[in-house]
């Protein structure tokens, strides 16, 4: 019939596609029926070589060891060669931020060498549903837990056109004056070093070689470079921990030249952009206008690099960097000065000597253009108790040069603070300053370094608590949200919202005008988000990006930022200022409540497809499922004669946990395996005269580029990996499909480049347990089986018969989904009040434990119910 759809030319396209969907559709469904018969009917000898010939006859992209902590690819159908990579070995996974449904795996292979693996998913969903599965698998083997916390050094230091000293190591120990690391925290090494540099004279590569240098005799350690990027003598450099080397993804960089006209690069930025684990960071050095007079042409330039600085994330474009990550700082010579007239110079010098620096703070011009919210809105600095910077006499630190003859007289410059590292991070978000001085033996140029510390909260891939086959329904709430914006604008507003945890941002229906006082507008909005992960667990720490913008040229008329961590135990009002370009253009008030954690659970994360095909489009797609369908119609004949024939099929299970999910299911010392797996059990009927154990026949081949084709042979007996303690492994469903049954979606899936394929068959060990949880890994929750009545056999018996008349089309439904989230990035534990410090294992190994991509599929009796 399909056939005859498709070589019919007197019925349109249209109609024959739709035809042909609803034939597919109904074929699935009968397949999937089967399928799930089979597991009731059949013992484990005729499962098994169901099993065995499905996999002969369907090609498999990859699967997940999870218990023996290895994912295979196979690189063709018929190729003779499979590799597969040891979970310490799978080093990084990245998240496309153009494309949420794309994934890039990183391995490495021989002679620490690394490949990428470009994968493209359905939907966001089930590729989040791969990371929390890799991740998990990870936890278990790797046992060294991702940071919830690290430490980042931050310097700035205008070098006045002179060669540095030979020693620097003072400043990377943050030694001098003003908030400083004692004797014993200074020989600490940092996590990340971010080092700013004005009027550098030194090369890139020489430069980067005396800070390694420096770093090397204080810690011994050889830092990585992350990147760096200059803008004439203007640069920064992001050196790292070797052991972070693998957590760095989309490093961006930029520069911004505020020079004469914009055109010079004397003056400006260069910026630097990252993402640490699932955390965002920005690093922005600039350099701007000289002179006590400039105050206002230094606020230009601050506008300036906001607006045109390209760094982070591009889908965020209608945010400035101010909004576009968690955590920015911002650092350099920005040449603010204590503005007192020039006859004051003797007495300023006296107070500084008597250290009373308050009173030439409350003159400092970037502390009273923050105060008057002109420049920096919301920065935060830390409190100033060192000299002022700048202006030094070269090679002494005792007497500071605030004259300096010209051709058009004699200009005065004044001691003061130019030298500044500020900070801006999301609402709530862990971030402390430990140290933030100056040196006082660096004493080559005019201007002393600034060195800056700090702790910082920062997050890893989450794990759900639960089990992670479902995932709860709900939704954001954002209720009552009333804008007052200033503009006298008479156009229609709506709000974009864009954040981590949703598929893509949302747009707000047209908000409703009314009449304020004169020079602003009030804007009424509701709104409801649907999170990519419902769990309360996972939303208290991220955060919603809010865009007002006009309906009549989608000009934005401010942004903000709000954080779900303040809505952690109910329904919470929140007030936000609302920034553009640099300049407050409103205020934003509302609610916000998130989805309550009440246990249900009613979607899966992924499907119960165990074979996933990738081909080269949508006409070779369909051709492999109609082709697929068609032998998994044959098998049913030939499964039906084998059970007339062995003893043991004639057992019927009586022990269902849920026909309509078979899924895989866990459980601890008293219960029962959630899942097919316990179908037949000894305790629910009688033994089908095969336990797990006699179904185990030897192991997996020591070489890692090759795979034993031999158990792969209908001649031989099947083999089954087996972990390094002796328990078969655990396999998972493969989330990259949904179930044939239920999914409606997309139907067709692109190709990865270089995605290479491997199968494997096993049993679940009846007296396997899971993955014993820390309480830094998330783990899964475990729930008794409850026995299903005997009226369950009737339905199957029924249900098979109905299997030859069941021709009706199948209306599409709902298409499954996977998800993932971001690791908790609460307030480290050794900072949380009334909870004991955990002991982190030495040394911590970050690699083994960094991101990746996670694929599986489950061969063994807990998922032989769907293709």
């Amino acid at each position: 019939l399909l056939f005859q759809l498709s070589a019919d030319a007197s019925l349109s396209v249209a109609f024959r596609l739709e035809q042909m969907t609803k034939l597919i559709y109904s074929i699935e469904d009968k397949v999937s029926l089967f399928f799930n018969l089979c597991k009731t009917i059949l013992g484990t000898v005729q499962q098994k070589m169901l099993h065995f010939i499905l996999l002969m006859c369907f090609y498999c992209p990859f699967l997940l060891d999870v218990e023996g902590g290895k994912v295979y690819f196979k690189k063709s159908k018929d190729g003779p060669e499979d590799k597969y990579f040891v979970h310490n070995k799978i080093l990084q996974l990245v998240k496309s931020q153009k494309m949420h449904n794309r994934l890039v795996l990183v391995v490495e292979t021989e002679k620490e060498k690394t490949q990428r693996k470009d994968f493209v998913f359905d939907d966001t969903k089930k590729r989040e549903g791969f990371c929390q599965l890799l991740q998990q698998m990870k936890n278990k083997h790797s046992g060294k837990p991702e940071p919830d916390m690290i430490t980042i050094f931050v310097g700035t230091w205008n070098m006045g056109n002179a060669n540095p000293p030979p020693n620097i190591t003072s400043w990377f120990q943050s030694k001098g004056q003003g908030k400083t690391h004692d004797d014993t925290a200074s020989q600490i090494p940092h996590d990340i070093y971010v080092i700013g540099t004005q009027e550098d004279p030194l090369g890139e590569k020489e430069w980067i070689e005396t800070v390694r240098g420096a770093l090397r005799d204080i810690t011994n350690i050889s830092f990585k470079q992350v990147t760096t990027q200059t803008l004439w003598s203007i640069r920064i450099v992001v050196l790292a921990k070797p052991e972070h080397e693998n957590r760095f993804s989309h490093v961006f960089c930029d520069s911004v030249k505020t020079g004469i006209a914009n055109a010079l690069g004397n003056k400006g930025a260069v910026g630097v952009s990252f993402m640490f684990n699932r955390t965002s960071f920005g690093f922005v050095n600039s350099h701007l206008t000289s002179g006590s007079e400039k105050k206002l042409r230094r606020n230009q330039n601050y506008v300036s690099i906001l607006r045109f600085l390209n760094l982070g994330d591009k889908k965020l474009n209608p945010f400035d960097i101010t909004h576009r990550f968690t955590h920015l700082f911002w650092l350099g010579d920005l040449n603010y000065r204590v503005d007192l007239p020039a006859q004051e110079a003797e007495n300023i010098v006296m107070k500084i000597k008597q250290q009373q620096y308050q009173d030439l703070l409350a003159r400092d011009q970037l502390n009273m253009e923050k105060e008057e919210e002109r420049v920096f809105l919301d920065y935060e600095e830390e409190e100033i108790t060192f000299a002022p910077t700048y202006r030094f006499e070269r090679d002494t630190r005792e007497k500071y040069a605030y004259t300096k003859a010209k051709a058009t007289g004699t200009k005065y410059n004044l001691p003061s603070w130019c030298d500044r590292v500020l900070r801006k991070s999301y609402p709530m978000a862990h971030v402390v300053c430990n140290s933030y001085g100056c040196t006082n033996d660096i004493m080559t140029s005019d201007h002393s370094p600034v060195f800056a510390t700090f702790d910082v909260g920062v997050t890893s891939q989450f794990v759900s608590k639960n089990d992670l086959s479902k995932d709860a329904q709900g939704a954001i709430k954002i209720m009552n949200c009333v804008a007052v914006l200033l503009t006298k604008s008479k156009t229609k507003f709506f709000i974009e919202y864009h954040s981590s945890c949703l598929e893509k941002f949302v747009k707000s229906p047209e908000g409703e005008n009314q009449e304020n006082t004169e020079g602003s507008i009030k804007v009424r909005f509701s709104g409801q988000l649907t999170p990519i992960i419902a769990d309360p667990e996972y939303l208290l720490d991220q955060h919603i990006l809010i865009c007002i913008k006009s309906t009549d040229c989608d000009e934005s008329y401010g942004e903000g930022c709000v954080a779900l961590r303040s809505a952690e135990s109910s329904y919470t009002e929140f007030c936000i200022k609302l920034i553009h370009h640099g300049e407050r253009t409103g205020l934003l008030t509302g609610g916000i409540q998130l989805p309550k954690s009440d246990g249900k659970q009613t979607e899966k994360l992924y499907g119960e497809c165990t074979v996933c095909f990738w081909t080269a489009g949508p006409v070779q797609n369909c051709a492999v499922k109609l082709y697929s369908l068609s032998i998994c119609l044959c098998l049913y004949k030939l499964i039906t004669f084998l059970t007339f024939f062995d003893r043991s099929s004639s057992v019927l299970a009586t022990d269902i946990s849920n026909p309509s999910y078979m899924g895989v299911g866990y459980k601890s010392n008293n219960q029962a395996d959630r899942g097919p797996s316990n179908i037949l059990s000894p305790r629910t009927g009688p033994s089908s005269g095969h336990s797990s154990k006699d179904m185990t026949h030897g192991n997996m081949s020591p070489k890692k580029t090759s795979y034993d084709h031999a158990t792969s042979s209908p001649t031989t007996k099947t083999s089954n990996p087996i972990s390094e303690d002796g328990q078969t492994p655990e396999m998972f469903d493969n989330p990259l499909y949904g179930s044939m049954s239920a999914s409606r979606g997309n139907k067709d899936h692109l190709p990865p480049p270089d995605a290479h394929f491997g199968f494997s068959k096993t049993d679940l060990d009846a007296d396997r347990q899971p993955p014993v949880p820390t309480p830094r890994i998330r783990s899964f929750t475990c729930s008794e089986t409850k026995p299903q009545s005997s009226s369950a056999t009737n339905t199957m018996s029924s249900g098979l018969q109905s299997l030859n008349i069941t021709k009706k089309p199948v209306v599409p439904s709902r298409s499954e989904g996977g998800t993932t989230g971001l690791n908790r990035p609460p307030v480290p534990m050794k900072s949380r009040p009334g909870q004991p410090q955990e002991l982190q294992p030495k040394p911590r190994d970050y690699r083994e434990s960094s991101e990746g991509l996670e694929t599986h599929l489950s061969t063994d009796t807990s998922c032989k119910g769907c293709v």
